[in-house]
């Protein structure tokens, strides 16, 4: 079904569905006005971007275009929430946001039911006041966010309360689940009653969705809804076989295959947990990292259950670095094509050797030259400081990132992708690095004198 266009007065969901080809299709907000809302506030716009800076409280900057809702409040224009003129019994919504710093929202079912939306990338302790959480209920299973300044994705299967013919409630309302970031942290939550800050704690059938816009700044977009299939969130209470979970309540190093993005397959990988709830994964055969993560570490049921197939799964907020390449090259200059594969190289990978804590130190040769790959969790679990050191750099070159975007926002701090995380380069007078058009792709590269470090925050 394509985009959808609200007219004036009231719009169900079910109503719009009946015309779709296949049921269940998505609705999505064109976002080209503030049209799908009622008596919107002056605080609240239309965008085609935002910028948030990681380090400054409640601050959003927009861009002019379309498609981002933004609530921006300031002195003058003081923030308001926003209603949808749509109205909503059962509904499955999915949604990406943005906050800033210390930002704070939420998403009420039927004006009702809070989801929290919260800067909760460095909390020290979740509640149900955080992002994820059901406001004054329960918490989220795990902190599964981002940091500020970077989307995020939220998905809400929301089941209303029923009533009898005389109007007197039969059941409570309750949320299914809830996923922050692909990570399941609601499930089945029975709501007694509306949540602090509801718009009434009358209980009805139907009521529009409320957006929180009075606790300062926050944008949307690709805000979608769908009618509720009941039957895709059953608990499975059967006698299926526990699964295989890995923690780490220390430095935990797993061996395994891991299935990446785009069908790709990593043969010799090695996960490496941390205590912190944050852990990445690294690619022997390339050198590089692949994958980081927020949450629980792994579960690794695929591998080990019955005969198993070798592969581990992460259990939490991942995020992938595309499709596994060097490091580490040695090019020409600064315009030569990065290398698709170790052929000609020289690459041999020589294992890795763990330091007192159980953190491993990768190894391995590139054109004869012993390189040296260390990787360790920030201890204030904002993600991850990788250093790599070479004995001979002479001509050699380190590939930070590759993405369809790459944009610099000064002083070593660079923004990957589609607002997917940050990477910031230490020492920036001698690892100059620099931005690249590779076949459509951007490259962030830097040439590798002696030793480069950097940090990935997500």
């Amino acid at each position: 079904m394509g985009l959808l266009t609200f007219s004036a007065g009231i719009w169900t969901l079910s109503s719009a569905l009946s015309a779709a080809s296949t049921q269940n299709d998505p609705v999505t907000l064109t976002l080209q006005d503030l049209s799908h809302f009622k008596d919107p506030g002056k605080s609240w716009q239309i965008a085609g971007d935002v910028r948030a800076d990681i380090t400054k409280d409640q601050i959003i900057v927009p861009s002019s275009g379309l498609g981002v809702l933004v609530n921006n409040p300031s002195k003058k224009n003081q923030g308001t929430d926003l209603f949808t003129t749509a109205e909503f019994g059962d509904v499955e919504v999915e949604l990406d946001f943005l906050t800033p710093k210390s930002g704070n929202s939420g998403i009420y079912l039927q004006g009702r039911y809070e989801v929290q939306i919260a800067d909760s990338w460095n909390a020290d302790q979740i509640t149900s006041a955080s992002n994820g959480g059901i406001y004054n209920l329960t918490p989220p299973r795990v902190n599964a966010s981002k940091a500020p300044g970077l989307w995020q994705n939220l998905k809400i299967a929301f089941r209303a309360p029923r009533f009898d013919n005389s109007g007197k409630k039969t059941e409570n309302a309750r949320l299914l689940r809830v996923e922050l970031n692909g990570v399941i942290i609601q499930e089945n939550v029975e709501l007694f009653g509306p949540t602090p800050g509801a718009i009434s704690t009358q209980e009805i059938a139907k009521a529009p969705i409320r957006i929180q816009g009075d606790h300062g700044a926050v944008a949307f977009r690709n805000i979608r809804f769908s009618d509720l299939n009941a039957d895709r969130y059953a608990i499975n209470r059967g006698n299926a076989n526990d699964p295989i979970l890995v923690e780490a309540p220390a430095i935990t190093v797993l061996r395994s295959f891991l299935n990446l993005d785009d069908q790709v397959k990593v043969v010799h990988a090695v996960s490496v947990g941390s205590p912190q709830d944050v852990h990445y994964s690294y690619d022997m055969d390339h050198g590089n990292i692949v994958q980081v993560w927020r949450g629980k570490f792994l579960n690794a049921t695929p591998m080990w259950d019955g005969r198993g197939n070798g592969t581990s799964v992460p259990m939490g907020a991942v995020q992938r670095f595309g499709k596994p390449v060097l490091s580490v090259a040695k090019l020409s200059d600064e315009s030569a094509t990065w290398p698709a594969d170790t052929s000609g190289t020289q690459f041999r990978q020589k294992g890795y050797r763990v330091d007192v804590n159980g953190n491993p130190t990768f190894n391995y040769l590139m054109y004869g030259t012993k390189i040296e790959d260390v990787t360790e969790v920030r201890s204030d679990a904002k993600g991850i400081n990788r250093t790599v050191s070479a004995e001979n750099s002479d001509g050699f070159y380190f590939l930070l990132a590759r993405s369809s975007k790459i944009e610099d926002t000064g002083k070593g701090t660079y923004l990957i992708g589609d607002k997917a995380y940050y990477l910031e380069v230490s020492d920036i007078k001698n690892n100059k690095a620099f931005i690249r058009d590779n076949n459509g792709q951007k490259e962030l590269v830097a040439p590798l004198n002696g030793k480069i470090s950097y940090s990935i925050l997500f």
